[in-house]
């Protein structure tokens, strides 16, 4: 009977140790709303991202889109065993975000970035070393990204940051009259 209680504890034990330190599973609405608390946390008071101080920076919001860029690009860095923003195809950051259907069309502006890690075993440890770095803090921080997308694939994460403007109801006007005109780059 005495070994059966030792056995039970131990398996409670664990079993609160282990749901103390779950980990949420990647893509579930428990790991994207994770990553916005702890993002949009230090976004509502700023911060020091290394010598520079970023201020207060609107809340990000969640895209599917620039998710689906960050899975494809964390999967491809897993399976061809590599760590870069540029994929072994030549494929850039934004070439893969245009192609995950984030697109700039029709918008007055239109930003992006990327954060990449590897090896780290948890969302508060993947988010230290971000905020630590002063790039990838800088990111963070940007107003300029509205919206994230978030991926894990193994032990590859990859952050996508997007941001679109539309135009003004009165700027949509002028170019639906011919008096206003777009310019590509």
């Amino acid at each position: 009977m005495k070994v059966l209680t030792k056995g039970l504890l131990t398996a409670f034990v664990l079993l609160c140790f282990q749901s103390a330190f779950a980990q949420p599973t990647a893509g579930s609405a428990e790991f994207r709303s994770k990553f916005l608390e702890n993002i949009n946390h230090v976004r509502e008071t700023g911060c020091n991202c290394g010598t520079t101080f970023m201020p207060p920076a609107p809340a990000l919001v969640w895209n599917n889109e620039l998710e689906t860029a960050a899975m494809g690009h964390a999967k491809d860095m897993a399976h061809k065993n590599y760590f870069s923003h540029t994929s072994k195809d030549g494929r850039t950051m934004d070439k893969r975000i245009i192609a995950a259907g984030f697109g700039y069309k029709g918008y007055k502006s239109f930003a992006i970035g990327e954060n990449i890690a590897q090896g780290q075993m948890s969302i508060t440890e993947v988010m230290d070393g971000w905020f630590n770095s002063p790039g990838h803090c800088k990111n963070l921080m940007n107003p300029a990204f509205k919206e994230i997308g978030v991926a894990l694939y193994n032990t590859y994460w990859v952050q996508d940051f997007g941001g679109r403007e539309s135009f003004t109801a009165e700027q949509q006007q002028m170019l639906k009259s011919g008096k206003a005109k777009l310019i590509e780059n």
